[in-house]
């Protein structure tokens, strides 16, 4: 029998769901029975499952049963030393990483278009980080990934690195020569540690990239509540080498993650993996024909273009949507929600809509939605996207201030226009995809202003830059450039 069809947590709780129990012990609404009389449609089934750390349903933090079971399930199809589920989304698995390879004054090697989490992980840490400035690719206007020239280059400045982390893929699933890179950090004996949020459903195969664990990183974490049907804050963990030292990732979880963690959640990590260590090629096939179809929908319409990955094949469930009209992707995204399709993120070019992992025969409106956009847009003239300077790439760089110092420095506030050449004392994140256009201690350029400045006006979110509606920033005050 296939171990995998098994869904052992999952399981455990529709047993513990159909017993006739009595509850005498947390959560307080009872197995659903104590409720808002508003959410009892919508709740009532669901928290009969939410559980806690009851006889049958084992402990995440000190896994022995259902959960340790369906934590080697992950493992074996991952292929992986060890994997963790993660009830506090891939924000706890990269803060376990990174703190679990470097202490106070250590310096660590980042890819500079990370996650926020990742730069809290260091900052936790009180390590130095050493920032990789990725490649620019100027049809898409957006940042790559790392060229191994300039890891390269790093490891030879920055010898006694405790660890690399890299990015991969980026938020528009493209991808890049990460096994070279892996494996010139390995000659040196430096951990490679890949933040993979959105790649958990790489190890399906072609037309999908390779895995970031298949090709040979230390450790890796993954959304699985990304692309795979998990819910929101489901993630996960894997340990793929002994570079790392276990005990103390597992200490780190253990403070990191909540002492009451999500039975749901948890159940949905265990479904989300069966899903998909039970994808077939039928499915597969079907999938990429919805999406070619899909594709071929949105192709047609003048004022939109949709980005094809250039050189390496980038994740085929993400596709971009560029704006070939006087519209800027921010006022694109609009535009689709007025008509009842929500995507995940804009800039000021691109709209990213990103696909379900479908299985043969599953009914996504994919098509319907094409034409819906094309209703949309048939009306909107093509417009020429206006070529941009380019953008600075390779660079290896520290902050101008670290952590430490920064905490005892005063703060000025400054019109934007006015702050190339000066220490940015806030860090700004425009959000969605959550990746530091400015970090708190960093030199600002002209270059980043001429982007805040094109970020603001061209409607993006952030989170940060408590001043930016009134075109204003924070600086440290009295620095010596």
């Amino acid at each position: 029998m296939n171990k995998q069809t098994r869904i052992p947590l999952y399981e455990a709780l529709i047993h513990y769901k159909n017993t006739n129990k009595i509850s005498f012990h947390v959560p307080g609404h009872k197995s659903g029975v104590v409720l808002n009389q508003q959410s009892q449609k919508i709740f009532k089934e669901l928290l009969k499952i939410d559980a806690t750390e009851l006889s049958g349903l084992d402990d995440l933090h000190s896994p022995e049963g259902v959960i340790k079971e369906a934590e080697e399930l992950l493992a074996a199809l991952y292929q992986v030393k060890k994997s963790f589920f993660l009830v506090n989304g891939s924000t706890v698995g990269n803060l376990a990483m990174i703190l679990s390879v470097c202490e106070k004054d250590d310096v660590i090697l980042v890819q500079r278009n990370c996650h926020k989490s990742v730069l809290n992980a260091i900052k936790l840490a009180k390590a130095r980080p050493v920032f990789l400035e990725p490649e620019y690719n100027p049809e898409w206007k957006t940042s790559t990934g790392v060229a191994e020239e300039i890891v390269e280059k790093a490891i030879t400045l920055y010898p006694n690195a405790k660890a690399i982390v890299l990015t991969y893929p980026n938020y528009y699933g493209m991808v890049y020569d990460l096994k070279s890179i892996i494996d010139l950090a390995h000659l040196k004996n430096i951990p490679v540690l890949v933040d993979e949020a959105h790649g958990p459903h790489f190890i399906i195969g072609e037309p999908f990239p390779a895995s970031a664990i298949q090709l040979g990183a230390d450790m890796v974490v993954h959304s699985a509540h990304k692309t795979l049907p998990a819910m929101t804050m489901g993630s996960y963990l894997h340990i793929n080498s002994a570079r790392v030292n276990l005990d103390k990732v597992k200490d780190y979880l253990q403070m990191l993650q909540s002492s009451s963690p999500s039975y749901v959640i948890m159940a949905s990590l265990d479904l989300a993996r069966n899903y998909l260590a039970t994808y077939h090629r039928n499915d597969l096939e079907y999938l990429k024909q919805e999406i070619l179809n899909f594709k071929k929908e949105l192709s047609a319409i003048q004022s939109i273009k949709v980005l094809e990955y250039p050189n390496l094949p980038g994740d085929p469930l993400k596709v971009t949507i560029q704006s070939r009209s006087k519209l800027s992707g921010f006022e694109l995204q609009k535009r689709f929600e007025e008509k009842g399709i929500y995507t995940e993120l804009a800039d000021p070019y691109n709209v990213l809509l990103i696909l379900p992992l479908l299985k043969e025969n599953q009914d996504y409106p994919l098509v319907r939605a094409g034409r819906k956009i094309k209703a949309l847009l048939e009306e909107i003239p093509y417009h020429p996207i206006e070529n941009e300077p380019l953008v600075s790439t390779g660079k290896i760089s520290e902050l101008a201030i670290s952590h430490d110092k920064l905490t005892n420095m005063e703060k000025q506030l400054i019109p934007i226009s006015e702050a190339a050449g000066q220490v940015c004392a806030e860090t700004i994140i425009p959000y969605p995809p959550g990746i530091p256009l400015l970090l708190m201690g960093e030199l600002i350029t002209e270059e980043k202003v001429k982007q805040l400045t094109q970020l603001i006006s061209t409607g993006a979110r952030f989170q940060g830059g408590s001043f930016l509606d009134s075109n204003q920033i924070n600086i440290v005050e009295q620095v010596n450039n």
